[in-house]
């Protein structure tokens, strides 16, 4: 039987929290926060502020309609009027989230789009990130910034290689992960065989919210199991809304619709077999260890206002972080934030530089006085913005939650904090991953010298590659890591477009890199293979790098007192 959700949704309204064990040992006396009943007026309005918040990342592996699916939210959300394609010879407008000119030319997403909208009295905050596995790593950071995910899975596909490993960082981190199986108007897996394979793959257990109605040419709808309706499917696709006739399922009239006794029996018994087992559990969705699963098709528009709805009833209000003195309550007063992702030169229009903050905790002012924790200096964001991928709007102020950028002269770094000056936290560091493939960058034109060491720094600054040079050398070659070679593609393009530098590239043998840790090491006295390189990054950090596994067991056999990480962590 339904359940009435409380006011607010199932994550409650004023008085309600997230995560109450979380918040009794931030409140309890860790340092973090402030005393909730000292502000009680205050807080009553902030706390309603914050509860209306929801802030979520789509993720998925390439081509599986995650920039389509995001594509739909904002129409249905009423951002758009007109839905764009990532791949379209009808539609003429491209994707809201890929932003950048090498998105649109490629169809493909390489940067993280942020979107924010308001939606029937909820404040929605979207996370585009990109598929292909090239730039995972952009992906990772992004779910460090968000409260829940949608995974995007073709209906045909089932779970592919990339949704794997991004589901590992989502299991990682206990966000509650939304699962929606896309392209179901195109010939699909048997809905209970993708069902298994999702909990077989990722090691999640599921829960249907809604039951596809046959598949490609034969996909009628859906059943919706919460209001105990079928949405039919019109067969209409393009840009604007799909009709939707909505019956109840025993209705006669269900086995005419279907044009089959046979279907609509069989409807009945799969319908019937899904409430014989597993209940839904808003705690283990919470947890990340149930996933509720929505069939539908973004393309077609269907099914894509009903999963919205129930989206947003279902995904928890900004969640508590932690930070180097414990959790942060993300309804405290005190105003704190992280920097997720940077960007320079978004479009032409607009030849800056972008920090995107995600705020954990109380609100922002503009103008207000703030402390930048890595900088020990304070400071004032006159100028901060919010995001419709590529178009911005200043805002006065901002709540927990909320995803904003601030202008960067070249200060921020990944992983920063800023927060109230009396609040001086520092929040758990964002890791960096190490790259597997390595070149030798240097400029054609050696004038140009000044523009090359601007363009190099800026883009490894945001994290899309990772630079290094050997010690005591100049800029004019730039030895650069990255996760997939498809960046340095990305790379080289961006640098003539953006910074008018062409390049040479030339490939290197190295595979793995690790960070020194040890603090006394002198890397001028260690024992290496001879295909081994001491390399530094642009923050002066000790690296070194191999061409293989065999070198990595000699640094440390030989140098006892080494000690190496795969990947670094800024606090």
């Amino acid at each position: 039987m339904r359940q009435a959700s409380p006011p607010g949704g199932i994550w409650g309204g004023p008085g309600l929290q997230t995560r109450p064990e979380a918040v009794a040992t931030a409140v309890a006396g860790t340092g973090c926060v402030g005393s909730r009943q000292k502000h009680s007026n205050k807080y009553m309005t902030l706390q309603e502020e914050i509860t209306r918040r929801r802030t979520f990342a789509v993720i998925a592996h390439p081509d599986a309609g995650k920039t389509t699916l995001t594509e739909k939210l904002l129409l249905f959300g009423g951002a758009i009027h007109v839905a764009g394609a990532v791949k379209s010879n009808k539609i003429k407008k491209g994707a809201t989230s890929d932003f950048m000119e090498i998105e649109r030319q490629r169809g493909i997403s390489v940067a993280t789009a942020v979107m924010g909208f308001e939606y029937k009295g909820t404040k929605i905050n979207i996370l585009d990130t990109p598929g292909h596995e090239d730039f995972a790593e952009d992906t990772y950071r992004t779910l460090t910034a968000v409260d829940s995910v949608i995974i995007v899975i073709d209906g045909a596909k089932g779970v592919e290689p990339q949704t794997r490993k991004l589901f590992k960082v989502c299991a990682m981190r206990h966000i509650p992960i939304f699962t929606f199986v896309n392209k179901m108007d195109r010939e699909a897996k048997d809905p209970f065989d993708l069902l298994d394979e999702v909990e077989r793959e990722l090691g999640i257990e599921t829960y249907a919210m809604n039951w596809p109605i046959g598949s490609g040419k034969d996909f009628q709808g859906v059943y919706d199991r919460e209001k105990a309706e079928l949405l039919f499917f019109s067969g209409i696709s393009g840009k604007k809304r799909a009709d939707k006739l909505e019956i109840d399922l025993y209705d006669p009239q269900v086995a005419q619709l279907l044009d089959s006794e046979e279907k609509h029996r069989q409807l009945i018994d799969d319908v019937e077999l899904l409430s014989a087992g597993r209940e839904m559990d808003m705690q283990a969705v919470r947890d990340g260890q149930l996933s509720p699963v929505f069939f539908g098709s973004a393309l077609t528009n269907f099914g894509i206002e009903p999963f919205l709805e129930a989206f947003l009833k279902l995904t928890p209000p900004p969640l508590a972080r932690t930070a180097d003195c414990g959790v942060i309550d993300p309804f405290s007063p005190d105003f704190s934030a992280f920097v997720f992702k940077i960007q320079a030169n978004m479009n032409k229009a607009h030849r800056d530089r972008l920090a995107f903050m995600r705020i954990c905790s109380g609100k922002f002012q503009r103008d207000a006085e703030y402390f930048h924790v890595q900088g020990n200096k304070k400071m004032r964001l006159s100028q901060p913005q919010q995001l419709m991928a590529a178009e911005r709007e200043i805002v006065d102020e901002a709540y927990a939650g909320d995803i904003i950028g601030v202008f960067d002269p070249g200060i921020f770094s990944i992983g920063d904090t800023i927060c109230d000056p009396k609040l001086r936290v520092r929040f758990e560091g964002i890791p960096t991953f190490a790259p597997e493939h390595f070149s030798v960058i240097s400029q054609v034109d050696t004038m140009k010298r000044k523009q090359f060491v601007k363009g190099v720094t800026q883009i490894a600054q945001e994290g899309a590659i990772q630079i290094f040079h050997e010690p005591n050398s100049g800029m004019e070659e730039v030895i650069v890591g990255a996760v997939g070679v498809l960046q340095f593609e990305v790379l080289e393009y961006r640098l003539k477009n953006e910074y008018n530098i062409d390049i040479r590239r030339r490939d290197l043998s190295y595979s793995y890199i690790r960070w020194i840790t040890s603090e006394d090491t002198d890397p001028t006295a260690l024992n290496l293979a001879s295909d081994t390189k001491w390399v530094q990054d642009f923050r002066g950090h000790n690296l070194l790098i191999f061409n293989n596994e065999w070198s990595i067991r000699w640094a440390e056999q030989k140098n006892p007192d080494l000690t190496l990480a795969e990947f670094s962590r800024n606090w």
